[in-house]
């Protein structure tokens, strides 16, 4: 009984730092991240927005992302049912976007779920189908930043060195 109760907790925590993964991939526009988070043969369906497979979400989102200024996607509240090797999830997401838009900066703040069927696969989880739910939105016209960003939105963040022990490379990004 404790070693069933210890694989659950591992399963769920294997799956909580995938959405994390997945998070972190659309922030720093990290394809390989992105593509990790996802089975070969995973599904995505976002609504109106797009529908295919996890990899082409992965390489759209990306793309998409990529002509923006910034953007920030925050992962809560997540509920998971672990059942042996398959799993499935409910977890809240908060997108802000910011971008230039009719000569003007604006901001999106996007509210929405991402509901996933997991399944673990050669000692990995990933998320076989992911069907997103957007609960509701708010956009508005900004101003420039106070202080210029150093983060980067790519593997040239600062966090990328830091995570890899390199802590020195990390001070030395600002």
């Amino acid at each position: 009984m404790a070693a069933q109760a210890q694989d659950m907790q591992v399963a769920r925590q294997a799956i909580v730092d995938q959405l994390h993964n997945y998070a972190r991939a659309m922030d720093r526009i990290d394809h390989a991240l992105g593509y990790a988070v996802w089975h070969e043969d995973g599904t995505a369906d976002y609504g109106p927005m797009f529908s295919g497979t996890g990899r082409a979400f992965v390489d759209w989102a990306c793309e998409t992302h990529g002509g923006m200024i910034a953007h920030a996607h925050r992962i809560s509240n997540i509920l998971i049912r672990v059942e042996g090797e398959q799993a499935r999830s409910e977890a809240y997401v908060h997108a802000t976007l910011r971008f230039e838009q009719g000569g003007g900066l604006r901001q999106a703040s996007v509210f929405g779920r991402y509901l996933d069927r997991w399944s673990k696969r050669d000692g990995r989880w990933a998320i076989g189908a992911r069907v997103y739910v957007q609960d509701f939105d708010d956009i508005r016209d900004v101003g420039p930043q106070i202080i210029t960003p150093w983060g980067r939105r790519d593997r040239s963040d600062p966090s990328y060195a830091i995570l890899n022990g390199d802590e020195l490379a990390s001070k030395s990004a600002r």
